[in-house]
């Protein structure tokens, strides 16, 4: 063989072994870049720094043990005329910040309204008050991120809850009877969690959220002081309402 020849030949093998280990080194940093934003893609994505929720809430109110028979007590008005309901629609609205994937801290608004006091069966009234009510709570929320678009969640929510009942001039009774603006506020927690639903990498949709909604007012002042009476004594002071919430999660 002569000389040039293998000299060629210990070029080549030289030549196709740096080759190798160049797309060697290229392959791995090619499987090292991938894994590093597949790994930053996924955390971002499962783990938002902020989220902040809006939607629809229902409240089934606890109503102290407001029934018929004690308006009746209370306010002497002939024929039994007063049905009571214990259903609010409203609003939740919420924002959270995430510490990592799995705990964070949320302040939670809502808002609701309603007619506590309504008219019996068989017995036709105007003007009877509407309430509203609002809810600013604080509180640690416990979450389970994982690959699934489904993050199931925990929180304890503590606050305070403003209730109000408007004026108003009761028409259809035997006795003329009104009631007079009246606002309280109280103490409130929450207990409770849902499920969230990734839609998109931006944006959930929050399937459920089942809060027991706990409030402390007392409703024999309440009520007492509405109607300017104080024969309201067998109401309860501390209320159990449950709270279902559904609507939006925008993710950042």
């Amino acid at each position: 063989m002569r000389s040039s020849d293998l000299i060629f030949r210990m070029w080549m093998q030289q030549s196709l072994k740096g080759i190798k280990i160049e797309m060697t080194r290229l392959a791995v940093a090619t499987i090292t870049l991938f894994a590093v934003s597949a790994s930053l893609a996924f955390a971002q994505d499962s783990t938002p720094k902020v989220q902040v929720f809006g939607g629809y809430s229902f409240v089934q109110a606890g109503n102290g043990k407001l029934s018929p028979q004690t308006l009746y007590n209370a306010l002497h008005e002939p024929n039994n005329p007063f049905g009571v309901s214990s259903t609010f629609m409203g609003w939740s609205a919420e924002g959270q910040y995430n510490f990592n994937r799995w705990i964070g801290v949320a302040v939670d608004f809502g808002g609701r309204s309603g007619t506590p006091i309504t008219q019996s069966e068989f017995i036709k009234l105007s003007g009877l008050p509407s309430a509203t009510g609002y809810t600013l709570m604080v509180g640690p929320v416990l979450s389970y991120r994982t690959k699934s678009k489904f993050t199931p969640y925990v929180h304890a929510l503590f606050g305070y809850d403003r209730l109000h009942l408007n004026a108003s001039t009761i028409g259809g009774l035997v006795y003329p009877l009104s009631s007079t603006a009246t606002t309280f506020n109280d103490v409130a927690i929450a207990l409770g969690g849902g499920v969230d639903y990734r839609i998109l990498r931006g944006f959930s949709l929050r399937l459920v959220q089942l809060d027991d909604l706990e409030t402390t007012h007392n409703f024999n002042n309440f009520y007492g002081t509405a109607f300017s009476t104080g024969l309201f004594n067998t109401l309860a002071t501390h209320e159990r309402n449950l709270r279902i919430s559904t609507g939006i999660v925008v993710r950042f």
